[in-house]
């Protein structure tokens, strides 16, 4: 059965957060639901729809912005009291708005993710996990990386209190009282976690998670260890999972799960055959969509799935058909409840302008006075820099609450600027392109200046690090039969000093130092395929990798922030010989696929020449007719990634100069020989090249 669904915006409030926006459980059997929503303003808004208005139940006055919103109430009773973390504080309403309770928690920094179970709280700061009972602290977790989101599997299930943090380090924490009963490594750094089905399944143990890279994927979180149950990637390269609910739009008796996206995407997967989920429906709204949630809110009778977007949106997809009457275009008629809402959203519109005109004329007598204050008009942006594996480059996503007028772009190190689908910016060589791609061992800082379409004009400045290790990215495991080099420093250095060097040079690298006295981190390179492993304590600090510019970028980054620091170094290193070859061997296929790629792009010009004179191709070899064939994915394939070849000769050059660099031989003045063996091809005869050159 095809999923037909229909758009219908509600109300927009201000600027939403993450999971920020809940369904209140209907008085009967599919009667409409009130709406619950928090913003960014500090406002809780209570909302019913009659007649497709809505009808204000309570709304609170503003305050500090809310993080989250979640139900709650007496374990097995409808979960109808609202709670809502801001700041360092929780507050309690009831469904009528009344305010039953206002807890200051003990946390010195703000609330990040919170869940209610019964008279369990169960809070996270950045790094912190606190569980409270009745408001009386229980238990404590520091975490080794960020918190995203936190979790308990139902007590009335399993009989016990089951605390799932979700970790920006691409891993599930799963607790048991302040204690680590395991980790689940995920695909992704997890944004995201929701019981499946919305009470765990049959066993209470399930918890499906979405990552910011956009997998999703279903784990059983037993006493004593994980099951993976199932995992879907991210093909089509959409946004990360913000929100996640089970409801059963299709009215087949089994629930579909609900997914929304930073880019704007609603997608409905249902459990149809298989275990797997299968992609049944997909809406795209044009901003990140920070909760969802399945119920009936417009009409009686008609489910629905209810989105909030970041501007604050709160918009429906129903099951309610859309009537029209008449026959032709012409003659359709518009119902009477149509009829007055057009009517009546036209008088707020005349109303809107009046006062726009209004403020304007206030604004302007205001500032020509002598004791004019200028007044600059606040607004959210909400920003993500994130490193893509599958291209190894990095998108740019800029969100602004209002129309963007300009963005600007600059950068003190050399990038590749990449044109993608979703951008609709008309770009100048300034470029607000949103995707770019740096090069390894060049390190400096991006800046984003931000101009919305608001009087007066004003703007905002965002900065991003590029690392001189851009391309890494931490990975749970690597291969240990790889030839590797080895770096080593020594000296009188903090276990804080030299974690601070690794933030500096590496993605993905918590801020806060670890606990214990010693770490490891693995990475991979998403361009080549190389890996690095870290491990540092107070005083010491080995580095491994396959890749031995991966040890010359680290051993002259960090030498140069321990100088600044005046500290010396004691620095050693063991370059394996065989790590060369091996590298080369990673780079050559790709390095023949994009010889090959421009190749074909620079006949296609010559051989549609050949097309038009000659009428037809029949006389040409098969390989050339192909390439006619296929001229238009080449030319998109290569206006993709214009300086991909440019990149890989670089990095072997940079291979050939670090190899000898640690052997103290200067090789630059053989660098133009080493080009013309590539252009060549020739991957015995640059192997060859490398082990003779000396």
């Amino acid at each position: 059965m095809e999923l037909s669904l229909a758009r219908v915006d509600y109300l927009q409030v201000g600027v939403t957060a993450q999971k920020t926006m809940r369904l209140l459980p209907a008085s009967g059997r599919r009667a409409t639901q009130k709406v619950v929503v928090g913003d960014q303003d500090g406002v809780i808004t209570c909302f019913g729809i009659k007649k497709g208005e809505a009808v204000p139940v309570f709304k609170t006055l503003p305050g500090q912005k809310i993080a989250r919103l979640e139900l709650g109430g007496a374990l097995n009773t409808p979960q109808e009291k609202i709670f809502v973390a801001t700041g360092s504080e929780v507050r309690g309403f009831t469904k009528r708005g009344k305010q039953f309770l206002s807890f200051e928690t003990n946390l010195t920094e703000s609330i990040k993710a919170m869940h209610i179970s019964g008279a369990d709280l169960f809070l996270c700061a950045s790094y912190i996990y606190n569980h409270y009972c009745d408001c009386k602290d229980q238990h404590y977790f520091l975490s080794g990386d960020k918190i995203n989101d936190v979790l308990c599997l139902p007590v009335d299930k399993v009989n016990c209190i089951t605390p799932v943090l979700a970790c920006q380090d691409r891993v599930l924490r799963v607790l048991q009282g302040s204690d680590l009963l395991y980790e689940v490594e995920v695909p992704g750094p997890p944004t995201v976690l929701a019981l499946n089905s919305g009470n765990g399944g049959d066993s209470g143990e399930e918890i499906v998670f979405g990552t910011s890279d956009g997998k999703l994927g279903l784990v059983q979180i037993t006493g004593s260890k994980p099951i993976p149950k199932w995992e879907i990637g991210n093909e089509k390269k959409r946004g990360g999972i913000l929100c996640i609910d089970s409801f059963d739009i299709t009215g087949d008796g089994v629930k579909e799960l609900l997914i929304g996206r930073d880019d704007g995407v609603l997608e409905i997967y249902s459990f149809e055959s298989a275990d797997d989920p299968v992609l049944r429906y997909d809406h795209a709204l044009s901003e990140s969509i920070a909760s969802v949630q399945g119920g009936c809110v417009g009409k009686d009778g008609y489910d629905e799935i209810l989105a909030s977007t970041y501007s604050g949106w709160l918009t429906g997809l129903t099951t309610e058909p859309v009537h029209r009457e008449g026959g032709s275009a012409e003659e359709l008629k518009l119902s009477q409840e149509m009829q007055s809402k057009i009517s009546s959203l036209r008088n707020e519109l005349e109303h809107l302008q009046i006062k726009v005109l209004q403020e304007r004329e206030k604004y302007q007598q205001s500032s020509q006075s002598s004791t004019a204050v200028s007044s600059v008009p606040a607004f959210s942006v909400n920003d993500k820099f994130t490193l893509n594996k599958d291209d190894a480059s990095y998108s740019l996503i800029l969100e602004v609450q209002t129309a963007i007028d300009i963005v600007l772009v600059q950068s003190d190190v050399p990038l590749d600027l990449l044109d993608v689908d979703k951008n609709s910016a008309v770009v100048s060589f300034s470029s607000c392109d949103s995707e770019v791609r740096s090069i390894e061992g060049q390190y400096g800082t991006l800046q984003a200046y931000v101009t919305p379409r608001i009087q007066p004009k004003t703007c905002q400045v965002h900065q991003y690090q590029i690392k001189p290790l851009s391309l890494h990215q931490r990975t749970h495991s690597i291969d240990h039969d790889r030839p590797m080099n080895t770096l080593t420093l020594k000296g009188q250095f903090s276990f804080a000093e030299i974690h601070s060097w690794v933030v500096f040079c590496l993605p993905e690298v918590p801020e806060k130092t670890p606990a214990g006295e010693s770490i490891t981190f693995y990475f991979h390179n998403t361009f080549l395929g190389t890996q690095l492993e870290s491990t540092y304590r107070k005083g010491e600090g080995c580095f491994k990798s396959d890749n031995i510019s991966t040890i010359s970028i680290l051993k002259d980054v960090l030498s140069k922030e321990a100088t600044k620091r005046k500290i010396n170094l004691n620095i050693s290193y063991d370059v394996n010989e065989e790590s060369v070859r091996h590298t080369l061997k990673l780079i050559h296929p790709k390095l023949e696929y994009q010889q090959l790629l421009a190749k074909k792009v620079h006949l296609i010009d010559a051989l549609r020449e050949l097309q038009v004179h000659e009428g037809n191709v029949d006389f040409l070899l098969p390989k050339y007719r192909s390439i006619l064939e296929e001229a238009d994915q080449l030319l998109e394939e290569y206006k993709k990634q214009p300086a991909h070849l440019e990149r890989l000769y670089g990095m072997i050059t940079d291979l050939f100069i670090d190899k000898f660099k640690f052997k103290g031989t200067n090789v630059k003045t053989k660098v133009p020989l080493l080009l013309e063996i590539l252009d060549g091809c020739d991957q015995d005869g640059l192997i060859a090249f490398f082990e003779s050159a000396a």
